[in-house]
């Protein structure tokens, strides 16, 4: 059922965003329309302003609406350590996580050959460059052990030895609190080769 030019572009557009279909975004838009109308201008407004003003920090690639964003500007951040992330979400993650104090590089993808993402669109060769010039004494790969994460970690790790730079990967294995039998056997493995002493 159509409901009008406008009422139909608004559904079609919350339909971008992810884990919202054609019901939930008909749902969203009637909800706004008919109960939450104030909340819907700030929506707007809010949508507006951050399409206007974010950006891509040019140091990390992270979302931000300063060229330079407030991690990499930040004095109190440990400059010897760097964090390689598939998204901005991810700085999110570890950010709230807390104990990294590092410094972050944001890929905005992983390699995947069949979707034309190589090196050059994660932005590998910028990586490599900062990782050279500023002179970490670790680079941590904190990609998602999916296929794709794991190839790209693999390629990140190849091209930063060469430079001489040392890396390591984050641990991933059974989480604190989880029982065995509950676990995959491709988690119980990855626990069982990431082992270490005590």
């Amino acid at each position: 059922m159509r409901f009008g030019p406008a009422i139909d572009a608004l559904m079609d557009s919350l339909q971008c965003l992810p884990g919202v279909g054609p019901k939930s975004a008909q749902r969203m838009t009637m909800h706004l329309l008919e109960r939450d109308r104030q909340g819907a201008s700030a929506l707007a407004a809010a949508l507006s302003r951050a399409v206007e003003r974010v950006g891509r920090c040019r140091r990390c690639r992270n979302l931000s609406e300063e060229s330079v964003c407030a991690i990499c500007a930040s004095e109190r951040r440990d400059r010897s350590t760097l964090c390689v992330v598939e998204t901005p979400a991810d700085v999110i993650a570890v950010e709230q996580a807390g104990g990294y104090r590092g410094l972050y590089f944001v890929l905005l993808g992983r390699l995947s050959p069949i979707d034309g993402i190589g090196p050059a669109e994660l932005g590998l060769d910028l990586l490599a460059a900062r990782a050279r010039e500023e002179g970490f004494k670790e680079v941590i790969l904190a990609t998602n052990p999916t296929v794709e994460g794991e190839a790209t970690a693999y390629y990140i790790t190849e091209q930063l030895r060469a430079a001489g730079v040392a890396v390591s990967r984050i641990a991933h294995g059974v989480p604190l609190g989880g029982e065995l039998e509950y676990v995959d056997g491709g988690t119980l493995q990855h626990a069982f080769m990431g082992r270490k002493p005590v």
